[in-house]
Order: structure tokens, then sequence, then C-alpha cells
């Protein structure tokens, strides 16, 4: 039995978006042949929402280690709230103990926490332990460089200097790549000569059907809205942003024209975007809301910057009587919550870039409609065909998506866990 050592600062009950990876994937590990040592930050120096329902997905045989972290407090008067700096050296001190003592074929960084993964190359150097780097989202974020101002994150230029740096550094000594999306192997490729693309392996989120049976036992009920005949609920979950306007235009223009061509149907609709800021609770800026008052459509739509718990969330999915899933205008953006959407068993209207990843397995699976858009393209454009497939999907509910499961299965987190394996048995020269 191989022994791996996970990084994952973010981990349950903590609700947070890049903790699923590994979550999905202790499972599996031990089947095929690897035993995990998961080494989390507490939850109680972690500033993101809990759900205790997250524990019931992790096998009662996982060893967990749970470190500290300075207090955000505390490092907020040096202008660092970031979960990576802040667990840092407790990191280093409880890995040093751990490597020291315990042979581990491998350390495997699975987190958004960016600033930890620097100890991989330290950890390389003194343990001689290889590292594998599971890249959920851009480290260093060209994206917004040639955005103006009030689109840019906060301290934009402070913080994309930091990662520019701390990812060099840690870059020019990983053993592998694992990415949710081939465009982030593909930009580190060409910033570093070492990562060749025998060391990269893309590897999405997998959907977990052991989540849905916890949710069904869980009597959870849905806090946005109540069932009901008379209006029609259309829910998305998941972050919002700029670079999601063009879909959300879209949408937004499609039931506009709508209430004029079928008024007692698209009268009807009522939307819910929840969870679209990653900030603290109550701190949230709307992203979505002003793009539904510029199409005149604001009474109609709910934003709720604020993250409802993982299992609430998906009850809120199981609710629905229509679920919307904007993309990105980043072309190697992949929407990993995709595959709980799926699993939700309900309609699905999906409006991506014609390149994401998620118009293929929409079209594979049959679990729902994708309308694609050009970024050069306006949201009105757009509008049109997703407001014939909004009609077309409106007219039929309510209905069960006939979904191919069999074409899931490659999506699934048994299938995503599987290809991890392989790529520590190839970076291992197993």
């Amino acid at each position: 039995m191989k022994k791996i050592l996970i990084i994952s600062p973010n981990f349950p009950p903590v609700n947070a978006a890049d903790m699923h990876r590994a979550r999905q994937s202790l499972r599996y590990l031990p089947k095929m042949g690897w035993q995990a040592t998961v080494v989390a930050v507490d939850p109680r120096f972690v500033e993101m929402s809990q759900d205790p329902l997250l524990n019931e997905t992790i096998p009662s045989d996982t060893e967990v280690i749970r470190i500290r972290a300075f207090h955000p407090q505390t490092t907020r008067r040096f202008g660092l709230g970031n979960l990576g700096y802040r667990s840092m050296w407790f990191y280093l001190k409880t890995c040093n103990r751990l490597l020291r003592k315990t042979k581990y074929d491998l350390i495997y960084f699975t987190t958004t926490a960016f600033p930890v993964m620097v100890l991989g190359r330290y950890w390389k150097r003194k343990f001689g332990v290889p590292f594998i780097i599971d890249m959920q989202d851009p480290w260093r974020n060209d994206f917004y460089l040639d955005k103006p101002k009030h689109e840019r994150p906060p301290k934009f230029f402070f913080a994309y200097n930091m990662d520019k740096f701390m990812e060099a550094w840690t870059m020019r000594k990983v053993d592998g790549i694992v990415s949710v999306s081939a465009g982030y192997p593909e930009t580190l490729s060409e910033r570093y000569p070492n990562i060749r693309p025998e060391i990269c392996t893309v590897i999405p989120f997998g959907g977990a059907p052991v989540d849905f049976e916890v949710l069904g036992s869980a009597g959870i009920k849905n806090p946005l809205f109540q069932p009901s005949a008379e209006t029609i609920h259309l829910v998305y979950i998941g972050r919002g942003g700029h670079d999601m306007a063009l879909a959300v235009g879209a949408i937004f223009s499609a039931v506009k024209s709508g209430l004029h061509s079928a008024p007692q149907l698209f009268s009807r609709l009522r939307f819910f975007f929840v969870g679209t800021s990653y900030a603290a609770d109550g701190q949230g800026q709307k992203t979505i809301e002003p793009i539904a008052v510029r199409y005149g459509i604001e009474n109609q739509v709910t934003e709720i910057t604020d993250r409802l718990t993982y299992f609430t969330a998906l009850q809120a999915l199981h609710d629905a009587d229509l679920l919307v899933i904007p993309g990105s205008t980043d072309t190697h953006y992949t929407a990993s919550k995709l595959y709980p959407y799926i699993l939700a068993k309900r309609p699905l209207l999906a409006v991506f870039n014609e390149n994401s990843s998620v118009v293929d397995i929409l079209a594979k699976t049959r679990a729902g409609t994708c309308v694609t858009f050009r970024n050069e393209d306006p949201p009105e454009t757009t509008g049109i065909g997703v407001l014939a497939a909004m009609k077309d999907l409106l007219e039929k509910i309510p209905f069960v998506p006939d979904t191919d499961w069999n074409a899931f299965e490659p999506y699934s987190a048994r299938e995503a866990t599987r290809k991890q394996v392989t790529f520590f048995n190839q970076i291992l020269g197993l």
C-alpha cells in the first residue's frame, strides 16, 4: 500500500469548493492501493461556512490531521487574509514531523489556498518526496490584466505579483500537474520549460452519487422558495463575476423577449442566483442583479452572494423546476459544479463558450440543453438561441432528463479517482 500526504486546507465540515477533490477521492483510494493522510486546517480558523453533513461522506477510517492557522484579524493588519498564508507556518511544522516519521510516496496539494504549495519544493528538497499540484483555478491569473479597475479583484496587483513570484518558484520543481481544465497546464508549460505534457493530466471533479444518498435521508428544507404550481423556479448555485456577464446577459435577454412573445409563461419565472461571491458572508458584491436591472427583469431575479451549506445547495437544486448554468468568457473555465446539477436529475439549461468542455459533456450524457456563445457575440445574439431552448424546456416541465448514465460514468468520482491513481503511479514510474 503506497502512502500519500494530501494537503487540503479546506476540508469537511468546511463548505468550500476546493475540498471536493480530496473528499471524493478518499472513498476509493484504499481500494486502488493508496493510503491517504489528510492535513487540513481546523475549521475554527477558516472563514467559511460549515456543513456537518459533509463529514458523513468521509470514510470513518480516514486519517485527518487538523492544524492551526493564524487568526485573520491578526494577519489582515499586514494585508494578508488568505488561508494559505495564515496556515503555512503550521503546515511546515506539522508535515515536517510527519515526513520524518513516515515514508510517504507522494505529496498532493489539492487546494486553491495557493501559498501553501511553495512547501512542496521545500519538502522535496528536504525529504526527497515528489509532489503533485492540483490546479483547480489559476494561481497566477493573467485574466484581469487588461480589465478595467472596477472589474478587478481587491488588491489585484499586490496579489498578482506575489502569486507570480510564488508560482514560478514552485512550478520549476513540481513533479506533476493535475488540472480541471486543459488550459491551465498549457499555460504553465509556456511559462516553465520543465512542465511537459507527460507530467500533466486533466481530471475534472467527478460526480458523487453518495452525496444524494446522504441528502435523501437528511430532511433538509430548501430556504429559497416553496414549490408552487403558479411559479417556475430557476436556480443557479455557484460563483458570479464579470466574466459571466455575457452568458447571464443572454439568459436575461431571452427572458425579456419571452415576456413579449409568451407573457403568460415567462412572467411565471423566478430566478435564484446563490453563492455568487467568494467574499465572507455579508460582504459580497452582486454581479448578477445589475444585469437583470439592465434588461428590466429585476423583479424576477434574486441574487444572494452568501454561500449555502453544501447539502442545502443540493436540496435547492433538487427542488428547482429548471437549473441554469451560465458559463465564463474564459475558455479555460470548466464548471466542475456541472456534475451535481446532472445528479440532481432536473431539467437543465447551460449557456457556455463554444470551446468549453461542458458542451461535449452535456451532448454525450444527454443530461441537459447547452446553448453556446462566442466571446465576440453580444448577449442579445446568444439570447435568441437561449430563448428557443428555454421555451422548449419550460413547456415540457416537469420532467426528468433522459440521462445516459453509462455515458456519465467517466465523469463519476470513482473514475476521477482511478485517473488520479494512474497518474500518481506514472509520476512515480510504477
